[in-house]
């Protein structure tokens, strides 16, 4: 029976309410003793307790006795172990001498159905649990390593429990590749992946998002292409969350950011002294931490001949080894690639591999660049604006009519990203009043615009009025070109006949005319 006695703050207090205790000859189990509350666990029954009350409250200075559930440091414990069960990986208390003293949860083996008994650790080895040597465990520094346990690998993060300069064990946390894997996904990952935050109403980006939704149900290769800029890591993250792998990692490496060796090391992982200076324990790569997800392989065509063999063969059974390692893995992952190459030039050139492009290829999206899709520059200004806005803590400013204009007539050799730090940089740069054409031009000019832009946009201008046959074409030529530049700032009919102060009829029988 468990008792809670509630006192003054006397001097000698503990010592008599146990003298108590010990008259009647009750064992006691446990005491806990904080200011002018008592905790007493006693091997007493029910027939007891009254008289154990009854001569208690003779103690001068106890003020009450009333029956508990459980001492402070059991409900400490109970509460400890419900939070522990619910960490899925398991967690293991490791004596100085390499025992297990306890663990989080159930374990089982491999093979075993849950209504088997769980494995008996308690007591076990860690050299018997892990087949690893207690040095690499029982260290006084925090540590980490690859370990099999239960038929399965993880990475063991060995954290010293030192008690007063003492050495007292260690605590050991059995992490699963895949769930590493998902963190560093979810530490790559921003904000508005999905189809609908692909920003755009234009015809080619309507075919695009209706790609998209069908090639994310085929559990298949994706080659992604398109100019430098033009969002292709953004479609990539947004196939992978309409999948059926939305709930593992997505991971994502640019081929051309890394040499060789280490590219092949951060895609298949290292064994144990592998080269010089690798971790002491190996390391996974990323077809092995994105286990049951998706890769993402940007600028895939700037990966070495060597590579290309080694991919080439991974994704006949997707089947590797560490680089320095003798055991085989096997990977479930998707692969999604991109570039900005030009494939059949670099095949013909043998610098492409063409059995590993076809292996690539197998479903295949080509991004348009930004003034392939005009139409859709005023829906992205108005959106980087709000965005740079935010970041930088000011207003949202308005973009002048001409200055939005020049946006749309701007020919964006770097997309959509080109296209983004412009609006950031106007915003940074302005002062809280409207963005004007002035404030756009000097922002281009820094980007490279020398006007030779606005030059060759004349001079087709003016190739197209050189051409017309008689005045009826030439009205026909202003009223296309004029449709063409207002459209995209006034996309819709109405709006279009307020702003060139026409009736609706209008403008609406002028769009059907220039419809084909």
């Amino acid at each position: 029976m468990r008792i809670k006695i509630d006192s003054t703050d006397r001097l000698g207090i503990s010592q008599e309410i146990l003298s108590v205790v010990a008259k009647r000859q009750f064992n006691v189990i446990a005491m806990e003793v904080i200011p002018r509350t008592i905790f007493l666990h006693i091997d007493i029954n029910e027939q007891h307790m009254l008289n154990v009350f009854k001569a208690l409250s003779t103690v001068d200075g106890v003020l009450s006795c009333k029956r508990i559930d459980f001492l402070p440091i059991e409900s400490r414990e109970h509460h400890l172990n419900a939070m522990l069960s619910k960490i899925p990986d398991p967690i293991f208390d490791i004596s100085a001498n390499g025992v297990v003293i306890s663990c989080n949860l159930a374990i089982y083996s491999e093979d075993a159905d849950k209504n088997d008994k769980p494995l008996n650790v308690i007591g076990k080895s860690i050299t018997t649990l892990f087949g690893v040597e207690k040095s690499s465990i029982l260290t006084s520094k925090p540590n980490s390593l690859d370990v099999y346990f239960s038929g399965k690998q993880y990475i063991a993060e060995t954290i010293p429990v030192i008690v007063e300069g003492v050495f007292n064990g260690v605590v050991v946390h059995l992490k699963a590749i895949a769930s590493i894997g998902r963190q560093l996904s979810l530490l790559q990952q921003g904000e508005g992946h999905h189809t609908d935050n692909i920003i755009g109403d234009s015809e080619e980006i309507l075919i695009l998002k209706d790609k998209l939704n069908k090639f994310s149900r085929l559990d298949l290769p994706i080659l992604l292409t398109g100019e430098t800029g033009t969002g292709k890591e953004l479609f990539a993250r947004a196939i992978h969350e309409a999948s059926g792998r939305r709930d593992k990692a997505f991971l994502a490496i640019n081929c051309a950011s890394l040499p060789e060796q280490l590219l092949e090391s951060e895609l298949f992982g290292y064994a144990a002294g592998a080269f010089t200076g690798a971790q002491r324990s190996g390391k996974p790569g990323l077809f092995e931490l994105a286990h049951g997800g998706t890769v993402f392989l940007d600028e895939i065509a700037e990966m070495s001949g060597y590579l290309q063999a080694k991919l080439l063969r991974f994704l006949q059974d997707y089947s590797y080894r560490r680089l320095g390692g003798t055991k085989e893995f096997t990977a479930n992952v998707r692969i999604i690639s991109a570039s900005h190459q030009p494939f059949d030039q670099m095949i013909k050139n043998r610098i492409f591999r063409e059995d590993l492009y076809y292996r690539l290829n197998v479903l295949s999206l080509a991004l348009p660049a930004l003034r392939e899709r005009r139409q859709d520059i005023s829906l992205l200004c108005f959106h980087f604006l709000a965005n740079a806005a935010k970041q930088v803590n000011q207003p949202e400013p308005v973009l002048d009519e001409s200055a939005l204009l020049r946006l749309i007539e701007y020919s964006w050799p770097g997309n959509i990203r080109q296209l983004q730090n412009v609006l950031f940089r106007l915003v940074a740069l302005n002062n809280g009043h409207n963005i004007s054409l002035i404030d756009v031009t000097k922002v281009l000019a820094d980007f490279g615009d020398n006007h030779e832009e606005v030059s060759r946009h004349s001079q087709e201008t003016q190739r197209n009025w050189l051409s017309v046959k008689n005045w009826q074409t030439a009205q026909a030529i202003f009223e296309d070109e004029l449709l063409a530049q207002f459209w995209p700032v006034y996309p819709s009919t109405r709006k279009l006949a307020e702003r060139l102060e026409v009736s609706h009829n209008k403008i609406a029988m002028k769009l059907r005319k220039k419809s084909p």
